[in-house]
């Protein structure tokens, strides 16, 4: 019955908000807009937007755009110098996951010595403690998949070591507050939206299962779960349906909100491991790929019947009755959005890798797998890659 549950970030939700950027009381006086290095910020016209309403709240901006798919630790290092060299007082993260993951941790090396792997605590990281304060951040989220900006946390890459590990857990890297604008969504592609759904879904599933869970998680991650259900076919089938877009956005949220009281599982650290030595494998992708063979692995132990029975009934199975519904209306949203024949293959993961991947899941994000809801050895995370490889 107990838990702690603190989200000081202040969200404006709904579509139109950024039209509300400008009213807002500011952290600072001068803004590092961070983006992405695509080109989508720019040709939908978002940046200028975001740039005019903070004219309009007299901001003075400076825009690094130098985001990768998975943030690496050199770009965070080239972004918290630039804070510095511009004399930025605060952040602004314009985009998904990635951007807002790297902008809290420019945010806090902005302000710290020394390198962001100091202060990893998982593989080769220092596991040191950040002395000051971090940069104030605000995040606009133009994807719905990480809730990235409900949270405290961001996930940096190390390519040299081949590492991908969660950074943050500090109260000052909330955001001050974040703008969760669906009409920002529209323009993301069909397969991209499917990616994020099910990295937003999965945040709210590993959760529920997780040795973590609590009542306040469980109704948000299961609220989450449900509008995952309802709503992300019809956002991957017509990517305009401002309904579905809201429906999506509103479940990621809730599903950035859940990890903060409760704690994902192994899942995530398995599929960093993949993403950590691809670079160019998204990271829903790789959930995907892996989710399948990852639940039916617990439903073959029977680790929590009920709760896949309760996720069955809240991805829209209303008769589940058996853990194995949960993972047969898995299997039917992917078919639904498209997304069910993907390939490690397809990204250069080789089979001779897989126990390489194991390794590094359990070396650079162990905790995680102290969330399970019943112990995933080693020989396990090989036999899951195994069952999920194509």
């Amino acid at each position: 019955m107990s838990y702690q549950f603190y989200v000081p970030t202040r969200t404006l939700f709904g579509a139109g908000m950024l039209k509300e950027l400008h009213n807002q009381a500011m952290p600072g006086k001068k803004a590092m807009v961070v983006i992405s290095n695509g080109r989508s910020m720019k040709t939908t016209g978002t940046l200028d937007r975001t740039l005019e309403e903070l004219k309009q709240a007299d901001v003075e901006t400076a825009v690094f755009d130098r985001v990768q798919a998975n943030p690496l630790r050199s770009t965070v290092m080239d972004g918290a110098a630039f804070a510095k060299e511009n004399s930025c007082d605060f952040v602004v993260a314009l985009g998904g996951g990635s951007v807002m993951d790297a902008s809290k941790a420019m945010a806090a090396m902005a302000t710290n010595d020394g390198d962001i792997w100091d202060y990893q605590s998982g593989g080769t990281g220092g596991g040191k403690t950040l002395a000051n304060r971090a940069l104030p951040v605000i995040c606009i989220t133009t994807t719905a998949g990480t809730g990235s900006e409900a949270d405290q946390w961001g996930v940096i890459t190390n390519d040299e070591t081949n590492e991908k590990i969660g950074f943050g857990g500090y109260d000052f890297l909330f955001p001050v507050f974040s703008v969760v604008d669906p009409e920002l969504m529209v323009s993301v592609p069909p397969k991209f939206t499917a990616y994020q759904g099910f990295d937003a879904l999965f945040h709210s599933t590993e959760c529920y299962i997780s040795k973590a869970h609590n009542l306040m998680g469980d109704m948000l991650a299961l609220t989450a779960i449900e509008n995952i259900g309802k709503y992300l076919v019809r956002a991957v089938k017509d990517g305009s349906d401002l309904e579905a877009r809201e429906g999506v956005a509103f479940a990621n949220n809730l599903s950035g909100q859940v990890m903060t009281i409760s704690c994902c599982t192994s899942e995530h650290s398995m599929e960093h491991a993949m993403s950590a030595y691809h670079q160019e494998l998204p990271h829903g992708a790789g959930l995907i790929m892996i989710s399948e063979a990852y639940y039916q692995h617990f439903v073959d132990c029977h680790a929590c019947d009920e709760r896949f029975i309760n996720m069955a009934k809240a991805l829209g199975k209303a008769d589940a009755s058996c853990a194995q519904d949960f993972v047969d209306a898995l299997v039917k949203l992917q078919k639904d959005c498209g997304v069910n024949d993907l390939k490690m293959s397809d990204y250069g993961i080789q089979k001779s890798e897989l126990e390489t991947l194991a390794k590094n899941a359990r070396e650079t994000m162990g905790g995680l797998f102290g969330a399970d809801p019943k112990e995933v050895s080693h020989e396990d995370c090989v036999a899951i890659f195994e069952k999920a490889y194509k």
